[in-house]
Order: C-alpha cells, then structure tokens, then sequence
C-alpha cells in the first residue's frame, strides 16, 4: 500500500483540510499560517509536510476531493447533468461559500480546468452523457464552453450566498438552453 493510501495518511489529510476550512470561517484566507492550522488538529508539524507543502496545496486537495466526487456522480450517468452539477455546488455549499468570501472561487475553477481533460481522457464512461456529445468534434472547446458558462452560473448562485434552491437555478437553465435548441 503507497502510503499516501495509507489510512493514517488518509485521516490526517482530512483532518488538516477541515482545520483549514474551519479557519477559513473565522479569519481570511490570506492571514491564515500553517502553524494555525497545525494547531486546530492533534497532529505535528512533521505530519503536516508529509502531506501538503503548504496551506495553498490544502485548498487544492479539498478542491480536487470534491471535483473527485462530482466526476464519479456524472460518469455514473445516474441523473442529468445540471442536477449532478447543482448537486455538487449544493454539497459544496460550504467550500464554494468560503472560497467566494476570500474572493477564491478562480482556484475552484483552475482545479476543474487541470482535472477534467484528465477525466476526459480516463474515465469517460459510456454512461457518462458527454461522451455521445462530444463524439467527433474538440471536446477541449466544448469542455471549456461548459465548464465557463455553468461556473460563471455557480459563481453568481454563491456570490449571491446561495439562497435561492438550487433546483430553481437549475430550471432556469435548464429552460434556456431548451430555447436555445428550439431556435
């Protein structure tokens, strides 16, 4: 077992990322140190850049975790694309509200640039409802289409603190790409 997998690694990383998520509550991002965030867990220093190198690479880790989560959601192909997208951003209330407060929501976004050609290129599974749309043409284009106009869509929804239901957004969506198929 690599010990990255290991389960001790496992927990400690989790540990770290929730320390720094619970900061980010309560101080911007920007004034939070690595010593603070070994302080808020029961690990040491040592523990702390075993996993990460700085506080920057923890953010990124939470990101990516979640992004993790969201891709399995879409290539199992168990409900639309818009409901697993505001599915997401929903679960993800917290991080993407956190994010939004310390103006961060641009890493999300770079997270999701870098991961999902990745996931084009291995884990596209045939349930997955891209992959039928993207047959033949340069999914790079179309991936960066997608991903710029949904998150800009995500990022008005949590800049406006997320109040409104997420299956409304989606409906207005929804409805206006519906339009835009019908003209």
């Amino acid at each position: 077992m690599n010990s990255a997998d290991h389960p001790s690694a496992i927990r400690s990383r989790n540990e770290i990322a929730g320390a720094l998520l619970g900061l980010m509550e309560k101080y911007p991002y920007n004034e939070i140190t690595v010593k603070q965030i070994i302080l808020e867990t029961d690990l040491v220093r040592k523990t702390f850049y075993r996993n990460f190198s700085s506080k920057d690479d923890v953010l990124i880790y939470i990101i990516k975790k979640a992004l993790s989560d969201y891709f399995n959601a879409i290539n199992s192909g168990k409900a639309d694309v818009l409901t697993n997208i505001f599915m997401f951003a929903d679960r993800n209330r917290r991080l993407l509200i956190l994010l939004d407060k310390n103006n961060m929501l641009y890493v999300a976004l770079q997270c999701m640039n870098e991961l999902l050609p990745a996931f084009r290129d291995n884990d596209l599974s045939e349930e997955n409802p891209f992959t039928p749309l993207f047959e033949g043409l340069d999914s790079d284009y179309l991936i960066a289409l997608n991903t710029g106009a949904v998150w800009n869509v995500i990022s008005l929804w949590v800049h406006r603190g997320m109040k409104d239901d997420p299956n409304h957004v989606k409906e207005t969506v929804d409805q206006y790409i519906k339009r835009l198929g019908s003209n």
